[in-house]
């Protein structure tokens, strides 16, 4: 499969844009050892927009340098993949079936199920639990604003 400039160029800005998001729009969790930021919203749109390969790279990539450069370097490589998840089932369930809402819904829960495990296995699995409604509400709120701007840009980006 060939990558066009287009997409490419795309995806590092989002890339980019998940880290000044997540960095511009976060709220500590001290009990789960987290936090709560917007980055969701700009890995979905990543995934809508360039579909599962380009999904995973913003989605891994941008979770990893936003923990690296706001002082959770412990969740660095757990970020890597769970985002890197959220972003590639986005853009394969979104690119396969054509519903935004059943790939944002699948993706929110993979990053919900993936942050249970790291904090699982970071702290206690009580930590995890008291983590899962935090993530709940940082991915469906992260889905809600990446479907209204994917609808505002999907029909003036052209990608193909």
């Amino acid at each position: 499969m060939k990558m066009n400039l287009r997409k490419l160029l795309l995806a590092a800005i989002l890339l980019a844009l998940t880290v000044v998001v997540g960095q511009t729009f976060i709220i500590g969790i001290p009990w789960t050892h987290g936090n709560i930021n917007l980055s969701d919203a700009v890995i979905l749109l990543a995934g809508l927009l360039l579909g599962p390969k380009l999904g995973f790279l913003v989605g891994g990539g941008g979770g990893f340098l936003l923990d690296l450069i706001s002082g959770y370097s412990q969740y660095m490589f757990f970020s890597l993949i769970v985002h890197g998840l959220e972003g590639l089932v986005c853009g394969w369930l979104f690119f396969k079936y054509g519903r935004s809402s059943l790939a944002l819904i699948c993706s929110v829960l993979v990053m919900v199920g993936g942050y249970f495990i790291a904090d699982s296995f970071l702290y206690s699995m009580v930590t995890g639990i008291l983590g899962v409604p935090t993530n709940l509400l940082q991915g469906l709120i992260g889905g809600l604003v990446g479907q209204i701007i994917f609808v505002k840009i999907n029909k003036k980006v052209p990608l193909n």
